[in-house]
């Protein structure tokens, strides 16, 4: 996804999902709540069933799930961004309380 301006209102029409990792290693993820108001179609239901995939392996290999949702460059889902900090991610840390832990 191309960068856009750092602000929580432009992001919000692109971001859907939100992964973070604590210190422990575990994943933890969080959605838009109103996913299906951007994921239209058909594809919501791949969506859906690519975000519980997801919680399903990271609980058995979460290392290699978080780096490998750190790269996505194709498909229904791209990375914007991923570090070590979210907190350096101001327009991010503000959007996570409107999105819903899965």
């Amino acid at each position: 996804m191309p960068r856009v301006q750092d602000n929580a209102s432009s992001l919000e029409k692109k971001v859907v999902l939100l992964v973070l990792r604590d210190e422990d290693g575990s994943l933890s993820f969080f959605v838009y709540p109103e996913l299906r108001s951007i994921v239209k179609g058909e594809d919501i239901a791949y969506i859906e069933d690519l975000l519980q995939d997801f919680v399903g392996r990271a609980e058995e290999h979460p290392a290699e799930l978080f780096k490998q949702l750190s790269s996505l460059g194709v498909g229904p889902l791209v990375t914007y961004e991923a570090g070590l900090n979210f907190a350096e991610y101001p327009s991010l840390v503000a959007m996570l309380p409107r999105f819903v832990q899965l």
